[in-house]
């Protein structure tokens, strides 16, 4: 075998590893928010005001320890449980920045500083709300692919409502996961031939080097939880914005992220949530 296969195998693998438990994590909870939560319980958290309903779900995200690829399983069972879509896109696009194990990885990565932390978060933050709102005047309905019909679990017992979990836990690990290894496939074969020293030598300018980071964000499709190690290697080479810009959209979309959301949304939502989610860091990285 070729040194560059041996070497995209290595790369495959590590994502794979990388990706895995916060996938299981996230198809668990799926699968609880299925059976065990009601519309009457999220009627109750939910405000009906869009602007407060994002911002409420924006701020939920930091419960959820999920990576962005995590994210998707949960989002897609909020919405299919009456959650309006413009409140699960701002949970979906936050969740996977501001939860404990991001904010901690980051102020690690940073030299103990919360500097980048905070910026990180604000700008996801900023990302999210402005797109969310966007959204909702956009779309009306879930846009989701497939339409939920709810099951009626409140009259059945607590061992028949575990045993729907396990069924529904084992239905979204493997719907999600076939997306996870393509998306790993790709995204290890495209680390494998695409040189980042390539890369690297186009972002000279400002606004350039926001746009490389980005879509090295994309190609490289690192964890949430570990991407900030990876930006913070390239502190002598970038400047504070380009890699706030590299964490924020990173962890919003990437390969195998992107496979995941065409898989479960509408293309043409997908499109619109890509565009904005582009512009949007990149204005904001602007001021950084």
């Amino acid at each position: 075998m070729s040194q560059s296969f041996l070497q995209m195998n290595t790369v495959f693998i590590s994502i794979l590893i990388e990706s895995l438990p916060f996938i299981l994590l996230a198809v668990i909870l799926s699968g609880i928010i299925q059976i065990f939560v009601t519309e009457e319980m999220l009627a109750k958290i939910i405000p009906k005001n869009r602007y407060l309903s994002v911002l409420v779900t924006t701020l939920l995200g930091a419960l959820f320890p999920a990576c962005e690829c995590g994210i998707i399983p949960i989002t897609k069972r909020l919405i299919a449980k009456g959650v309006p879509l413009h409140a699960g896109v701002g949970f979906m696009q936050t969740a996977p920045v501001i939860n404990p194990i991001v904010v901690m990885s980051t102020y690690a990565a940073f030299g103990n500083s919360w500097r980048m932390v905070l910026y990180r978060c604000g700008l996801s933050f900023f990302v999210s709300f402005i797109s969310s709102i966007i959204l909702s005047f956009q779309f009306k309905d879930s846009q989701l692919k497939q339409a939920f019909i709810p099951e009626v679990t409140h009259k059945i017992g607590f061992t028949s409502k575990l045993d729907g979990m396990i069924r529904h836990t084992i239905d979204e690990f493997f719907s999600v996961g076939k997306y996870l290894i393509m998306g790993a496939l790709i995204a290890s074969a495209m680390q494998t031939y695409i040189k980042t020293s390539t890369l690297v030598s186009i972002g000279h300018g400002t606004y350039s080097a926001i746009l490389l980071m980005m879509a090295l964000a994309f190609i490289l499709s690192i964890c949430s939880s570990a991407d900030a190690f990876i930006a913070s290697s390239f502190r002598s080479t970038f400047g504070t914005g380009s890699i706030v810009a590299f964490l924020v959209f990173g962890a919003i979309f990437d390969i195998k992220n992107l496979l995941m959301m065409t898989g479960t949304f509408k293309k043409k939502f997908v499109f619109f949530l890509f565009i904005y989610t582009i512009v949007l860091t990149s204005i904001g990285a602007l001021f950084l």
